[in-house]
């Protein structure tokens, strides 16, 4: 049987459930082990209890052995575990598909340093249609200019621990970079009381948490007498999923370093 070997990160959780129904659809893939961190519930359970590719398949914590059969590993987990996912990784010269979120800038450094052993994509969201909007947002900023102010507006599930989602961050960033400027010095995240007018060229953030939503984001483009909304809402974590099992198809035969989506469907400008 031909295809990418892959290693599923977080395989009795939501994102790796949905991976492994995605490789079960995928003649391009091949699922040759599945991963939970020691200690989790999963470990030592058949695979298959998450998802129809992995019947059969015990899902092991140990990291070594199940990149020794793999090619790549995809982990959706935390940003500690995935780390600890990427010193094996390093170890065994193997290719990784990062969707994790909410690391600290030392944890991304860690990330960075790791590229330039072993390939990996590394995006906040794996959607498809999210990364076509991110090029929407850097056209229109880019075009509208300082003129039209900019708001991101999400809202995920009530479970999500960080915010402003990676994906907010990611459409604030391309709508900073485009007009040439940055989060650090335009981003703002919190208005409470009396904040006074906007801030000109500012790029505001709205964060909304309940029930089960899977993921909404709208940026706005606010201009006189007239707005432009890109809006993307995720219905399916499949949509993440199979977005993850491309890019692991796409880093095969690939030099190290660090990749995004962009790279990975051809978007970079």
């Amino acid at each position: 049987m031909n295809g990418v070997r892959l290693a599923i990160a977080g395989a009795s959780g939501r994102m790796g459930r949905a991976l492994l129904e995605a490789a079960a659809a995928d003649p391009g893939v091949r699922l040759t082990a599945a991963l939970d961190m020691p200690g989790a519930a999963g470990v030592g359970r058949d695979a298959g209890e998450f998802g129809l590719a992995g019947r059969g398949l015990a899902v092991t914590s140990d990291v070594a052995a199940a990149l020794a059969l793999s090619d790549t590993l995809i982990d959706f987990t935390r940003p500690a575990g995935t780390l600890a996912y990427l010193a094996a990784c390093r170890a065994a010269r193997k290719s990784m598909v990062v969707g994790t979120t909410g690391f600290e800038p030392e944890q991304l450094d860690a990330l960075r340093e790791g590229a330039k052993e072993v390939p990996i994509v590394f995006a906040p969201n794996f959607s498809i249609g999210v990364n076509v909007s991110l090029r929407l947002v850097e056209l229109a900023s880019r075009a509208l200019g300082a003129d039209y102010d900019v708001e991101v507006f999400e809202m995920h599930h009530r479970l999500k621990v960080d915010a402003p989602s990676g994906t907010a961050l990611k459409l604030g960033e391309v709508a900073a970079g485009a007009r040439g400027t940055t989060l650090e010095q335009d981003g703002v995240f919190a208005r409470h009381g009396v904040t006074g007018e906007r801030k000109a060229g500012a790029i505001g953030f709205s964060v909304a948490r309940g029930g089960d939503i899977i993921g909404d984001h709208t940026v706005y483009f606010a201009g006189t007498g007239e707005r432009i909304e890109i809006t993307h809402r995720s219905q399916s974590r499949a949509t993440y999923a199979q977005g993850a099992l491309r890019a692991a198809k796409w880093l095969a035969g690939k030099p190290a370093g660090l990749y995004d989506m962009a790279d990975v469907l051809g978007l970079r400008a």
